[in-house]
């Protein structure tokens, strides 16, 4: 079973990393998400959970603005070929979550270490990255260098590239 919100909180808890929470209606999308700037500081993410021709998965976190080119993107993230979007199934099955709720913090449930996590370099110069806490009726804000110590916790590693043009 995948971990729940609270287990998350508790897992950062563990780790003396400190996080705010605000509570939302359901966002699906970036521009469903926008409508709470200004409540919220800091780099919003987007998040592209990918597959190679060899079943690597890969979990791409940019900033929210972010450009990405997906058919150039294989060759900066060390992919097998052209990526295309993974299943929602690989989705559930490897990170616990659902589409329109895609996160970094899904890696607590990727205990096989079988996503290859990627954040862009642009979203990293944020001092606060926002994403959201397993469910996408809430948004998390956490320290950059704390959401790295959170990556690096779960077993991967916090691959930091220029993703973004």
């Amino acid at each position: 079973m995948p971990k729940t919100e609270a287990e998350l909180f508790a897992f950062l808890a563990d780790l003396g990393i400190e996080v705010s929470t605000l509570r939302h209606p359901p966002l699906f999308t970036v521009a469903d998400s926008q409508v709470l700037r200004g409540e919220i500081a800091g780099g919003h993410t987007k998040n592209l959970f990918l597959k190679d021709r060899k079943d690597n998965f890969f979990l791409v976190s940019v900033d929210e603005e972010a450009v990405v080119d997906l058919k150039q993107i294989h060759q900066i993230i060390g992919a097998a070929g052209r990526v295309s979007f993974g299943k929602p199934e690989m989705l559930m099955e490897l990170l616990g979550v659902v589409p329109g709720a895609v996160t970094v913090f899904g890696l607590i449930n990727d205990t096989q270490l079988r996503v290859k996590v990627v954040l862009d370099q642009e979203l990293m110069r944020h001092a606060v990255i926002n994403a959201h806490p397993l469910t996408n009726e809430a948004t998390t804000s956490i320290a950059a260098a704390d959401l790295v110590k959170f990556v690096e916790a779960t077993g991967h590693d916090a691959v930091i590239l220029k993703v973004t043009a």
